[in-house]
């Protein structure tokens, strides 16, 4: 029998805790949260400071029987769910179902699942820090009076279904002011001009952008202009005025916060914020490493620091000697100041071991391990190393009156990009190299070019810089990103095309309704300044009854005017051409969890429902009908015949129209690092066209 029972969130990260403890510790899952607020009611007692109901969730009884079995023969319980707030409520949760004194020493953190930090968690075991508890109960009262006082008048008013919460009605709010933006926006023309010089020693040939007149920077506004300019330098000679050459070093990026991981594993991978989270939990919690079974290749996934432990520091500073050179260290140990706003409780995520490289563990890790984790390494390994040095270049060309400029840039030193460049930089211009040029030189003009173009609104978020916004702003914490995302999705206040986020008409409506009647829920500021007044109840400076006080009496007055004076506002379905074969009514367009579908408008005396059919223009290989795209239902796009099931062809892959020159077999668009191509399915032949331009389909 184990004289020690350590109680975690997880059944995998159980697992491999409890490879480290040993014999003597029995480690159970409590499977997350085992208590919460009912769902059927309030369950705050607002006469009363606030005091919340909390209940045994559905499902948990089970999983609590049995912890409360384990507890009976043990003799110390340790509670060891994650080092953060969340996790220290769960932990004061499970302490009061158990009937032990939050005051005793029962609760243990570690930073990284691994034998050592494990082990020392269990040297370091303290009280339940009731701050911190305090500081996740009153957000989460807080959410639930907001969430409950105003869903209702949004059921009523609106559509039944919908729900407010005090971030995702922010988010929403975000998202469709950026839509007004783009919709009234106005664009401008201007005109980019550009002449392609040759430099007369080395016969090289650059280009040189218009800049303006006499060294002052000027807008070509119209074509007029443009033709004028460049009438007034087709003959003219092109002489360099001014030559600078220097030198700038670019510092590698801190290494990943919650934040920043989202945002990279967007634009880098093309995860959403869920599959980015969803993949990180594994790789904190541990993955099956063959004989040596269940290990934490990640630490803690959900924080907002930069900061790195001096321990793993040394050792990423030894291995980059070790594998690069010592010219790849940096004059002093890089060290990275975070927001003003961090927490700081955590380091930032870096690998437990830098012994363990993805190439080493990529035969044991699924394809979405691999990707993050190698993600995650590199992105640490550079954190540590020596800045890029690169040589820059200048020069500025008088034509006539009319200013031109070039620039090159040269690497000098790699540094850390030997490793990793940020996601961010690999759209950027490639190196260009300006030939040696001195002051006075004159240059022969090979062509000049003009291209009319316009302003562009500003761009539409996507999950990476919507999570970039409301970190920016103080909006939510690491641990809420992604759910809002996801809660505003299902919501179907916004929906997703290509990668961008679009809100729909309900999105529009629900939040002219919120920031009319509901003014400080959706207020960037305010939800920011609640953010600061709970990281005091964490610091304990602030009282959690104080910050409930001062915000409930001017909300459920608003509340109350809102319910007497909003009027029904109906949102008329959009009509299809597509009739209902079970009624003949034309069925209309719904906003589900995956976008639109086709319904019967006549619901609920008729419940059909049908995907929208979008078809692709290539044949089915099986037996010729047209093949379209779908969705699983998870969400993810598939293709298939539109006579399944009499036919059940289906391809992850899109199919494309040309058959393979060499078997005649079915090809298929697929993706790699340096862009799309198009692959023979037939696997003994394996015929692909990789210089093939198509565009990505954008799933």
């Amino acid at each position: 029998m184990a004289d020690t029972l350590v109680i975690v969130e997880s059944p995998a990260k159980a697992k491999t805790i409890a490879k480290y403890l040993g014999k003597n510790y029995k480690v159970v899952a409590s499977n997350g949260h085992v208590r919460d607020l009912p769902k059927s009611q309030l369950g705050v007692d607002v006469d009363n400071n606030f005091q919340p109901k909390y209940i045994t969730l559905r499902g948990r009884g089970e999983v609590l029987d049995k912890i409360r079995r384990e507890a009976k023969s043990a003799k110390k319980i340790y509670l060891a769910t994650d080092p953060d707030r969340e996790g220290e409520a769960i932990s004061w949760h499970l302490a009061n179902v158990l009937k032990l004194d939050e005051n005793s020493k029962c609760r243990i953190v570690f930073n990284e699942i691994t034998a050592t930090a494990v082990k020392n968690s269990i040297k370091g075991v303290r009280p339940i820090d009731m701050r911190l508890v305090d500081a996740q109960q009153t957000r989460r009262i807080l959410d639930r009076l907001v969430g409950y006082k105003i869903s209702p008048i949004l059921w009523a008013k609106v559509r039944k279904g919908l729900s407010a919460g005090r971030v995702q009605s922010v988010a929403t709010r975000v998202i469709c002011d950026r839509e007004q933006e783009i919709l009234d926006f106005v664009p401008e023309e201007y005109w980019a001009l550009s002449a392609q010089l040759t430099e007369k020693r080395s016969r090289k040939t650059f280009e040189a952008k218009f800049y303006g007149y006499e060294g002052k920077k000027a807008t070509v506004r119209t074509g007029e202009e443009a033709n004028e300019i460049l009438a007034r330098v087709k003959d003219a000679t092109f002489v360099a005025t001014d030559v600078k050459t220097g030198t700038k070093n670019r510092h590698p990026a801190p290494p990943f916060t919650t934040s920043s991981l989202q945002q990279e594993a967007s634009r880098k991978l093309g995860f959403t914020t869920k599959r980015t989270m969803m993949v990180a939990q594994q790789l904190y919690e541990g993955v099956e490493l063959g004989k040596r079974g269940a290990t934490g290749l990640v630490t803690y996934i959900r924080t907002d620091s930069v900061r790195i432990a001096k321990e793993a520091q040394d050792l990423a500073l030894t291995h980059i000697e070790t594998q690069y050179g010592k010219n790849y260290l940096p004059p002093k140990p890089n060290v990275y100041k975070g927001r003003s706003s961090a927490q700081d409780a955590h380091e930032a995520i870096r690998p437990t071991s830098l012994e363990d490289t993805p190439a080493s563990l990529k035969t044991m890790l699924s394809n979405d391990q691999f990707k993050l984790y190698k993600l995650v390494y590199e992105r640490f390994l550079a954190s540590q190393m020596a800045d890029a040095r690169y040589e820059t270049n200048s020069v500025t060309i008088d034509a006539n009156g009319c200013t031109f400029r070039a620039s090159g840039i040269r690497t000098l030193f790699d540094g850390f990009t030997a490793v990793y460049i940020e996601g961010k930089d690999e759209t950027q211009e490639k190196e260009v190299a300006l030939p040696a040029i001195e002051k006075g030189d004159a240059f022969a003009l090979k062509k000049l070019d003009s291209e009319q173009r316009f302003t562009q609104p500003p761009s539409r978020y996507t999950e990476a810089s919507l999570v970039r916004m409301l970190e920016e702003n103080g909006i939510g914490r690491p641990s809420t990103y992604s759910p809002t995302i996801s809660t505003i999705i299902d919501r179907g206040y916004i929906c997703r095309e290509k990668k961008m986020l679009v809100p729909t008409e309900l999105g529009f409506v629900v939040t002219q309704l919120m920031k009319e009647n509901f003014t400080t829920i959706v207020d960037v500021e305010f939800t920011a300044g609640m953010e600061e007044k709970l990281d005091k109840v964490e610091e304990g400076s602030l009282e959690s009854e104080q910050v409930l006080q001062d915000f409930y009496p001017d909300f459920i007055k608003t509340v109350e005017v809102a319910s007497e004076t909003i009027e029904k506002i109906v949102i008329p379905d959009e009509v299809s051409e597509i009739p209902c074969e079970k009624c003949g009514a034309m069925m209309v367009y719904k906003m589900g969890r995956f976008g639109k579908f086709l319904a019967c408008p006549n619901f609920p005396e008729c419940r059909n429902t049908k995907p929208i059919v979008e078809k692709i223009n290539v044949p089915c290989p099986d037996c010729g009908a047209e093949l379209i795209k779908r969705k699983s239902k998870r969400g993810k796009v598939f293709y298939g015949c539109e006579k399944y099931p009499e036919c059940s062809f289906v391809s992850w892959d899109r199919p494309v129209v040309e058959r393979c020159p060499k078997c005649n077999s079915l090809m298929v668009q697929k993706m790699s690092q340096k862009g799309s191509y198009v692959l023979c399915t037939n696997k003994e032949c394996g015929h692909n066209l990789r210089d093939r331009k198509e565009k990505e389909d954008g799933e």
